[in-house]
């Protein structure tokens, strides 16, 4: 009976953090950090500062040269009516094959059905 009436097993202490060493804690940081974050900064400001402008000229919608982007528009329109009318004179030349091929079958045809020994 004595069994059932155990205590549960008491969870683990928390570590304990560590001492800073008193060298710091007294004089404070040492003489250059200040200088590495100072430069951290900098570097920082020289990678990010083409990506933040870039987003800034999206976001106002000057993404890039208009005038560029126009002509570019406009030789793909140009493009595309070519391909237009190219399109149209396979299926014109399609057609006319296929007449072709018609013509020919008959005339074979037409051969093939008279008499040899006739005419």
């Amino acid at each position: 009976m004595m069994r059932y009436l155990q205590q549960a097993p008491l969870p683990p202490l928390p570590p304990v953090p560590p001492e800073l060493p008193q060298v710091i804690v007294a004089n404070g940081p040492p003489e250059w950090v200040p200088f590495v974050v100072v430069i951290a900064m900098v570097m920082g400001t020289i990678v990010l500062w083409p990506i933040f402008r870039a987003l800034a000229r999206r976001l106002e919608g000057k993404g890039g040269d208009n005038a560029a982007l126009r002509a570019e528009i406009s030789e793909l329109h140009e493009r595309v009516a070519d391909v237009e009318q190219l399109q149209h004179r396979v299926l014109e030349l399609e057609n006319r094959l296929e007449f072709s091929e018609r013509l020919l079958t008959q005339q074979r045809e037409a051969l093939l059905q008279r008499p040899e020994g006739g005419a």
